[in-house]
């Protein structure tokens, strides 16, 4: 079965698109030029000389500072579309009661199979228009296939898979631009340094203007199922991936590293793993999250507060980077109430590794997925060298960033502040 056919992906004019850009270019060029050459060449009185210039001034402002904004956006992935920057998106088509365990009654495995219809996204990532028949989202996944997927010797075996989760504001496509997931682990992949997974990245920005927390609020949004009910069964019907809870796994960055730690927590039986990228366990630290709006709703979804709650630790490993007030303390958090056979693997990135940006995350997604190799039971790939120490003061910038620094610097470390949740 084809599961490209082309799908239209952007109209002429979206806020991602060359037309628009360059449109953009060129009416920045034309803003330079036009008071070079009309500046002393305006007739009528000085008042009317004066607005035109005036208005010529706020013409070039307005432009550059539009191009520069197009710029930024599309190299951190933060708007997909008008909507988005607009605030006039919404992609909760329903928000049911659907109970504590987020299935309102439905069993996953027993829904009929559904064949979806994928377009080109370029870079080998293709994107298809998912309606969710639990959560009552319809939105777009983006998805990635390793290089073995399409291998004969492969034809019979089910890969495990990666849910990708971007911060807040933020772009599905941002795993597949901003960061260069499948760029960087292609080639890995290819000679066996990290096992093959199927990347997988669905829209988290459902309602205009907030963050949904990836939690499920009855009448307002059920991003928690969205996320770990109805991708992952939309995945299961159309590719070749391993049932849960072995074979799937989530990551994130910013407030979707909060989101991939509480779904693993929250739902063990839906995910093995989850990788955190400067996250945070309290709600609150995305102040327009939908679950920071109550007491009730931040205590439903720390992590820490779940994991602390559960009478029997899930079989669940946790990979937490982050600087100090930017992450690190969360995973000191989650390390410091783990019991076997919960894990927490904890990296520190000092400030001088970068700030809150997709240049601080990019590089440490390649020790990410080699972890992720190791707990999710693929040890045997070859050549597989997991860092087992924090990164520390005394090693360089790009180790700091990815991760993956020495030890030798370890006793110049910070002391552990007290954890916060």
């Amino acid at each position: 079965m084809n599961l490209t056919s082309q799908l239209p992906l952007y109209e002429d004019m979206s806020l991602t698109g060359t037309p628009f850009l360059s449109t953009l270019i060129l009416l920045s060029v034309v803003a330079v030029v036009l008071p070079l050459i009309l500046w002393t060449r305006l007739q009528g009185p000085r008042a009317l000389r004066a607005a035109g210039r005036m208005l010529m001034l706020a013409f070039a402002q307005g432009t550059a500072i539009a191009l520069v904004f197009v710029l930024v956006n599309n190299e951190n992935n933060l708007y997909d579309n008008w909507s988005d920057l607009l605030g006039t998106g919404n992609e909760v088509q329903q928000a049911a009661n659907l109970g504590a365990d987020g299935t309102g009654g439905v069993v996953p495995d027993r829904l009929p199979r559904v064949r979806q219809r994928f377009g080109e996204a370029g870079d080998g990532v293709r994107v298809s228009q998912l309606k969710g028949r639990v959560s009552g989202v319809n939105a777009e996944v983006y998805v990635w296939l390793p290089p073995q997927y399409g291998q004969p010797a492969y034809r019979h075996h089910r890969f495990r898979v990666v849910e990708l989760l971007p911060g807040y504001p933020g772009s599905a496509k941002a795993w597949f631009g901003a960061l260069s997931a499948q760029k960087q682990l292609e080639p890995l992949m290819r000679t066996g340094q990290v096992a093959p997974f199927i990347l997988v990245a669905p829209r988290t920005n459902l309602l205009a203007g907030v963050d949904t927390g990836c939690a499920n609020i009855p009448g307002t949004v059920n991003a928690d199922s969205w996320l770990s009910i109805d991708v992952p069964k939309m995945v299961m019907d159309n590719f070749r991936a391993k049932p849960a809870p072995s074979g799937w796994a989530v990551a994130g960055y910013s407030a979707g590293a909060h989101c991939a730690v509480k779904l693993a927590v929250a739902h063990p039986d839906r995910y093995r793993a989850a990788v955190s990228l400067s996250g945070y366990n309290d709600p609150i630290g995305e102040r327009t999250s939908l679950a920071a709006q109550s007491r009730a709703l931040r205590a439903a979804n720390n992590p820490y507060l779940l994991l602390r709650r559960r009478a029997v630790p899930p079989p669940i490993a946790l990979y937490v980077s982050g600087q100090p007030h930017d992450g690190y303390e969360a995973g000191l958090a989650l390390h410091s109430i783990a019991k076997a056979p919960t894990t927490v693997h904890v990296v520190f990135l000092p400030r001088s590794a970068g700030g809150h940006t997709a240049a601080l995350w990019r590089p440490q997604v390649v020790p990410a997925f080699r972890w992720l190799t190791l707990e999710m039971g693929q040890a045997h790939v070859r050549g597989l060298a997991i860092p087992r120490s924090p990164s520390t003061a005394g090693s360089k910038h790009a180790a700091l960033a990815s991760g993956t620094a020495s030890p030798t610097g370890a006793a110049r470390r910070p002391r552990r502040p007290r954890p916060r949740w």
